[in-house]
């Protein structure tokens, strides 16, 4: 059974806007690759055509995934009218490291060089129905910390 992903509006977009790049320019360029190594003539010891085949292999799979996933898209709104963090929130954060402002998404979206963290990640599982104030316990392979929410955006 097919479990709903939730995602933003942004990485609904984000997700359809890869699988069309994937099914118009990406499909043709491997399919140009493949007829190029064919042109070699025997592919039972070619590389190209074997390489240009995996390629094929995984472009495919990865259509696949990101079709499921849009099948079963459930879109959730950012930000907070409740003052609680929840999935699609952005919240300003400080803990020994410094501040840092994070935005919890589902699995789907995760990009931690943008700030976007899993819900199901030790620091999304913590902050989940916190609020302004909040001083929240987080344990994690790396060890325990605290982290104080600062501001719900």
């Amino acid at each position: 059974m097919d479990k709903p992903v939730l995602l933003t509006r942004d990485g609904l977009a984000k997700l359809e806007h890869e699988l069309e790049e994937l099914r118009t320019v990406r499909r043709s360029e491997v399919a140009e690759r493949i007829k190029y190594a064919k042109d070699f003539g025997d592919i039972s010891e070619n590389a190209e055509y074997d390489e240009a085949k995996n390629e094929q292999g995984m472009l495919e799979g990865r259509i696949l995934v990101i079709e499921n996933m849009l099948r079963n898209a459930v879109i959730i709104e950012e930000g907070s009218e409740s003052g609680i963090v929840s999935v699609g929130t952005t919240v300003d954060v400080k803990d020994d490291y410094g501040k840092q402002t994070l935005t919890i998404v589902g699995p789907a979206e995760v990009d931690v060089a943008e700030g976007r963290i899993s819900m199901e990640s030790p620091v999304g599982k913590a902050l989940l129905g916190h609020s302004v104030g909040d001083t929240v316990d987080v344990v994690s392979p790396g060890g325990s910390r605290q982290i104080k929410i600062v501001k719900i955006n």
